[in-house]
């Protein structure tokens, strides 16, 4: 079954991949790997602002991180053209907005982990950072980039 197939499937409708917000460019290729720079978490309102563990629970921030992998793969589609291109997803990196004394940064990151095996099964298994930020752009709950094989 092709991805996108797998996408409607799953009643998955990739939102347009974002605009870069500064001096970066929103992918790099080296070889058969494609990096794509860092995704904020947003939906179709708009940014998703939040600290974990102040005012912001960790299912939203789960699904926040979600967001955020939703547009990985738009970035990643905009690169390839198809996502049938996809080998695996190497590694992700999550940054967590939180307080000093949150400790569930890896469920949090859960919300794009999962949705990356929802999507490509087991080429969706990938290795992983989470990690805790006093802060992140624009106030955002959670930021994401990624590392991508490609044919």
């Amino acid at each position: 079954m092709s991805i996108e197939n797998r996408l409607a499937e799953l009643g998955i409708t990739l939102p347009d991949a974002p605009a870069p917000a500064a001096n970066y460019v929103p992918f790099a290729q080296s070889g058969n790997l494609i990096f794509i720079s860092g995704q904020i978490s947003a939906d179709e309102n708009g940014l998703i602002i939040g600290k974990l563990g102040e005012n912001m629970e960790t299912e939203a921030g789960a699904a926040a991180a979600r967001r955020c992998g939703l547009a990985l793969i738009a970035q990643l589609k905009a690169v390839t053209g198809s996502l049938d291109k996809v080998k695996r997803v190497v590694k992700l990196s999550g940054f967590v907005n939180s307080t000093p004394d949150f400790t569930e940064q890896p469920k949090v990151i859960n919300g794009c982990s999962d949705l990356m095996v929802e999507i490509f099964g087991d080429a969706g298994r990938h290795a992983r950072a989470a990690v805790s930020a006093p802060s992140l752009p624009l106030g955002v709950a959670v930021e994401i980039e990624a590392i991508f094989e490609v044919e």
